[in-house]
């Protein structure tokens, strides 16, 4: 490529009235690997902004109904900075003077062009400004997610870290469908930590200031399971000797968080359904019915789908619990959180038991970096907690953390990773190593600038 740059998956928008000229920068450009939508008018400029995203965009100033002036294209400047204030756009005109390029800057436009135009010159004005735009881009992105996460920290409630890339869609998912009344499925394996993702969806949600009531469903025997859900009146049965308020009326206003879902008997499940159909109960032993307004959040390790095709779970209960699915990795797939995680519960269980621990010894911190984790965070929680109380020193150490090791294993940890889990830490040893200088990190993996940008603002590094 003539630019020596990649631009694999960059969408440039090109506004121009002539097509030669048109022809001629799809000539140059898709070579290097722009994909281009082609305008001739400033309304399909602004049709196409409404509908589809760009990193760039390139704009003559000159149309049909103003040849010279450039007065029409300044009037698209300005619609387009309105529109999006973040995206690139380059001015073009064949009659460029200095007035012009500044009023086109003024009204938005991040660079000028000048017809006939250097095709370096205009391969690095592109390049340039749509790097820098994509950087921003993924840099506003990350401190609106981090934000978002350092709320979810306030006020002693449970701390959800999550920045290894697995868990990228996991926090996006929250983000999106946090604030809204959409029932949500948290589905993976024991010891994920669902229960922290119900916690974090409610905190985000409208709700927040009401209760979040969590029943662990599977723990309910077929006989209380009414009484503990909907609630009884006194007298409903022999042992009823007072009204008594379920968790569906306790979570009025609120959320009501039911664990280990797939465990609910299968004679129960339509009763679930109907509240969920209706927002309507009737308690044990009573004929008046009562509406409440609650958001279900339901957890299981189990396979739902399998779980109905074995007529073990009612499929239309799937539906109504499964509005969005959101779905944990296993800790073995974000091994990136270990080192934070630990951090976290070994500042937790110092406190709880006074003990002076300044961190993790390196060799420590390398022997659950290659656990395997069959309990995942609930099984790492643990570990740290009893590494606090067998800790003779100011750091945990190894012989502290009590792993089996038939579990632990440099080369079985390396099998246990994905593709995207070792090139990310790949990727984090070369931006270490060059002191975070992406130029000098994309020469020594071999990778062009542009390849490494978008691998780092895939993995979120």
């Amino acid at each position: 490529m003539a630019s020596g740059k990649g631009c694999d998956d960059c969408r440039l928008l090109v506004a121009d009235d002539h097509p030669h000229v048109i022809e001629a920068l799809e000539l140059l450009l898709k070579p290097e690997g722009f994909g281009l939508k082609c305008v001739r008018n400033p309304a399909a400029v602004i049709d196409a902004l409404q509908y589809e995203s760009f990193d760039g965009l390139l704009l003559d100033l000159n149309y049909s109904r103003d040849t010279t002036s450039g007065q029409e294209g300044l009037d698209l400047v300005s619609q387009v900075h309105a529109l999006d204030p973040q995206v690139p756009v380059i001015a073009m005109t064949a009659w460029g003077n200095i007035e012009l390029a500044v009023e086109a800057m003024r009204r938005g436009a991040t660079d000028f062009i000048q017809k006939p135009w250097e095709n370096a010159r205009l391969l690095n004005v592109l390049w340039t400004q749509v790097e820098l735009y994509r950087s921003q881009k993924q840099t506003r992105r990350l401190e609106a997610e981090n934000q978002m996460l350092r709320t979810l920290r306030a006020d002693g409630a449970p701390e959800m870290i999550a920045a290894a890339p697995a868990m990228r869609a996991v926090v996006e998912m929250i983000a999106r469908i946090g604030p809204s009344d959409a029932n949500v499925l948290v589905t993976g394996e024991h010891g994920t930590g669902k229960e922290v993702v119900a916690q974090t969806l409610h905190r985000v949600s409208g709700r927040a200031a009401r209760p979040l009531v969590a029943v662990n469903t599977g723990a309910l025997s077929e006989g209380t399971f009414e009484s503990e859900m909907f609630g009884h009146v006194k007298g409903a049965f022999t042992d009823a000797k007072a009204d008594r308020m379920g968790r569906f009326e306790l979570a009025d206003g609120g959320t009501l968080f039911l664990d280990e879902i797939a465990n609910i008997p299968v004679r129960q499940q339509a009763k679930l359904l109907r509240v969920l159909e209706t927002g309507e109960l009737e308690k044990v032993g009573s004929s008046r019915t009562k509406s409440v307004d609650v958001r279900v959040l339901s957890a299981t390790n189990a396979d739902l789908s399998a779980s109905v095709l074995a007529k073990e779970f009612r499929e239309d209960l799937l539906f109504r619990l499964n509005t969005v699915e959101i779905r944990l990795p296993a800790l073995r797939d974000r091994k990136e959180d270990i080192p934070a995680l630990a951090g976290h519960f070994l500042a937790r269980y110092a406190g709880r038991y006074r003990k002076v621990l300044h961190g993790v010894e390196a060799s420590a911190l390398q022997t659950m970096m290659a656990y395997a984790w069959p309990g995942n965070v609930r099984e790492l929680d643990h570990t740290m907690e009893r590494a606090v109380l067998m800790a003779r020193g100011t750091e945990v150490e190894v012989g502290d953390l009590g792993l089996n090791p038939a579990k632990v294993g440099g080369a079985s940890s390396l099998d246990d990773m994905s593709l995207e889990m070792v090139e990310s830490v790949l990727i984090r040893k070369a931006l270490g190593r060059a002191n975070g200088n992406v130029s000098h990190a994309a020469d020594a993996l071999g990778l062009s600038r542009g390849a490494l940008y978008r691998r780092i603002e895939k993995y979120g590094l």
